[in-house]
């Protein structure tokens, strides 16, 4: 008897503000569209990032500096968790 249990459809994405997951990734998703998903939130951070490297903050208050480096974290936690389906499905052993 295995103890494997069997994968699910629905991966459930980080989350630290809820303790119940809200936010679900379709693990039997195309290939290409999970890929579609991490390239938009990928680019959009380093896109973000750049933006924030490039602007001048001497008057920000702490808060704002939070708030920049906050966005940037759920962008990337975002995409670690969809490549981790993606790696899961990646190295799956063919059935056969």
């Amino acid at each position: 008897m295995s103890n494997q249990h069997p994968p699910r459809r629905f991966t459930p994405m980080s989350q630290f503000a809820t303790h119940y997951p809200v936010l679900l990734i379709d693990s039997d998703a195309p290939l290409r569209e999970l890929h579609n998903c991490v390239s938009e939130r990928l680019n959009a951070v380093l896109q973000y990032l750049h933006l924030m490297a490039c602007t001048s903050l001497p008057d920000s208050a702490e808060n704002d500096i939070n708030t920049i480096t906050n966005i940037a974290r759920i962008m990337i936690q975002d995409v670690s968790d969809v490549f981790r389906v993606i790696e899961q499905r990646g190295f799956e052993v063919p059935k056969g």
